[in-house]
């Protein structure tokens, strides 16, 4: 009996400096040149993830954080809620269907605290994927895959049933995916 190709999915972690990304057992991240500033880098990330993109069945995105406290926050503020719009606007333009998961929901599915630190992320990812040898921005990128890809009925690693009740919390977009 032939199984159900997997969806291709993708986690975004979106930055400025670093944005991670995965799908099922891959991360990289996307790193503009520092020299870049403003419109031209935010293009060049866009172009980067539309590279990775395109014939996606499900995108997972990071929300905004807004209640972050630390030092320098502000700073850069502006533009990193530009590159999360012009992300989703540019997934909703092409009709790549995503889905926004908010940070304590991330938090929630991959350690089962909605308040967990960096090292609990590393922690977990290290835990249930043990290929995975990048940082926290690919850990968090990777956490979004599996989301979606547990979504969809395609989970990438056993998980609790405590953990996946983050999954609820999720406005997930109405798509059908084709069987192959």
């Amino acid at each position: 009996m032939t199984q159900p190709t997997p969806p291709r999915v993708i986690g975004l972690d979106l930055s400025l400096t670093c944005t991670g990304i995965a799908g099922n057992g891959w991360t990289d991240t996307i790193r503009p040149p520092a020299k870049l500033r403003g419109h031209e880098r935010l293009q060049w990330i866009e172009d980067r993830i539309g590279d990775f993109a395109h014939r996606c069945d499900l995108i997972a995105v990071e929300g905004p954080a807004y209640g972050t406290q630390r030092a320098g926050i502000q700073r850069g503020h502006h533009e990193r809620a530009g590159l999360w719009w012009l992300t989703t606007q540019r997934l909703w333009v092409n009709k790549i269907p995503f889905a926004v998961v908010d940070p304590t929901s991330l938090k929630r599915y991959a350690t089962g605290k909605g308040n967990a630190d960096k090292a609990a992320m590393m922690l977990a990812v290290a835990r249930r994927f043990p290929w995975f040898d990048g940082g926290e921005d690919e850990a968090d990128a990777l956490w979004l895959a599996a989301m979606a890809a547990d979504h969809l009925g395609h989970p990438m690693c056993d998980m609790p049933a405590a953990n996946r009740k983050a999954l609820d919390a999720v406005q997930w977009p109405d798509l059908t995916l084709a069987v192959a």
